[in-house]
């Protein structure tokens, strides 16, 4: 099965995003692409000096104008799509970090709201967002069972154990990951190490440019890096089988030898 992986460099306007997104998801079809995987914040670049009360006023529902375009999007050209937006609440002047799964008919099958917010090194999400409540379980689509996770919750690894304990054979992960000292390093790595530890394949278009380092990748459940788009905006297509994650996980049981009888015993 074929996946298409979206790197690019959001602007601040989001009408120009949209069209961007609407000519990837095309070009992606075009390639035969079963699905194509976005990165988060692919809505619109936000920049310092916008206040949370003005992201707030051009966040949307998931039934507004962003995703029901993206929708129709992928409904014409028959292929999933997984991304994200900025999500409107019921908080003034917060918003959650929201991505989706699209089917090839169009319709909205999973959602999820970012749950770890980056408040971390300089930088304070939870200061225009709210963080979501809870892991949205597995959803079946035609690649496999997938797992939602957003950017920073790949550095919490009881988030992706609960999504491949639940039965997710592949973990997409919409990412704005933030350029830094060893920042490539930990990303590389902590994709890697989600993908051998539940023996899935990890999915994470990541956005380039701005403050982004870019660097989208593909690790089946080996740890064998498919795809590292480096700094190069585009598609970059990857094939996955699900009989690899069922060979992986029969000859390294990692899931079945858990001790989850003794795990819980250890207090603090």
């Amino acid at each position: 099965m074929k996946v298409a992986v979206v790197q690019f460099k959001a602007s601040t306007d989001k009408e120009t995003n949209l069209k961007k997104i609407i000519n990837y998801i095309r070009k992606a079809a075009e390639k035969k692409a079963t699905l194509a995987a976005f990165p988060e914040f692919m809505m619109f670049y936000t920049n310092s000096l916008q206040t949370s009360k003005q992201l707030a006023n051009l966040s949307e529902t998931i039934n507004g104008s962003f995703v029901n375009t993206i929708a129709k999007t992928a409904k014409e050209n028959h292929i999933q799509v997984v991304g994200s937006f900025y999500e409107k609440s019921t908080k003034k002047d917060r918003v959650y970090d929201t991505s989706f799964v699209i089917d090839k008919s169009g319709k909205v099958i999973s959602t999820y709201r970012k749950i770890h917010l980056y408040d971390a090194l300089g930088f304070r999400e939870s200061d225009k967002m709210i963080r979501g409540s809870k892991i949205t379980k597995p959803v079946k689509t035609s690649i496999g069972k997938i797992g939602m996770m957003i950017c920073y919750d790949l550095r919490f690894p009881e988030m992706s154990r609960s999504l491949a304990a639940a039965g997710s054979e592949i973990l997409i992960v919409p990412s704005a990951w933030v350029k830094g000292n060893m920042k490539e390093e930990h990303w590389i790595t902590i994709n890697k190490t989600r993908a051998i530890e539940n023996g899935c394949y990890v999915i994470a278009p990541d956005q380039v440019g701005n403050i982004y380092c870019g660097r989208s990748i593909v690790v089946d459940p080996y740890g064998k890096i498919l795809l590292d788009m480096k700094k190069k905006q585009g598609i970059g297509y990857v094939n996955i089988e699900l009989k690899t994650v069922k060979q992986i996980r029969k000859i390294l049981p990692l899931l079945k030898n858990r001790r989850t009888d003794v795990y819980p015993t250890l207090k603090a």
